[in-house]
């Protein structure tokens, strides 16, 4: 299981069953009443924090962790300003 953490293999299972759950939304969210573009956002906004955790974990470098975060900031912000209107 630390193999799976440290590779960013967890976190890319992870991003995988994000990526399930758009389509399963985006193709059953009519009858559950929920459209894609209501939760895009949201989506974005974990995406971006699960990269950058995957960016962590791998060792990448301090600019790529911070460009993620700073796309999760925006995307969270732009959850905000949607939930607002």
């Amino acid at each position: 299981m630390s193999d799976w953490l440290a590779s960013g293999r967890l976190v890319d299972a992870i991003l995988a069953l994000m990526v399930l759950e758009c389509v399963a939304i985006a193709a059953f969210g009519a009858r559950l009443r929920i459209a894609l573009r209501d939760v895009a956002a949201g989506m974005l906004a974990g995406a971006f924090l699960l990269l950058a955790l995957r960016a962590a974990l791998t060792g990448a470098a301090a600019h790529w962790i911070l460009a993620c975060l700073a796309l999760a900031l925006a995307a969270h912000c732009a959850d905000l300003a949607a939930r607002r209107r």
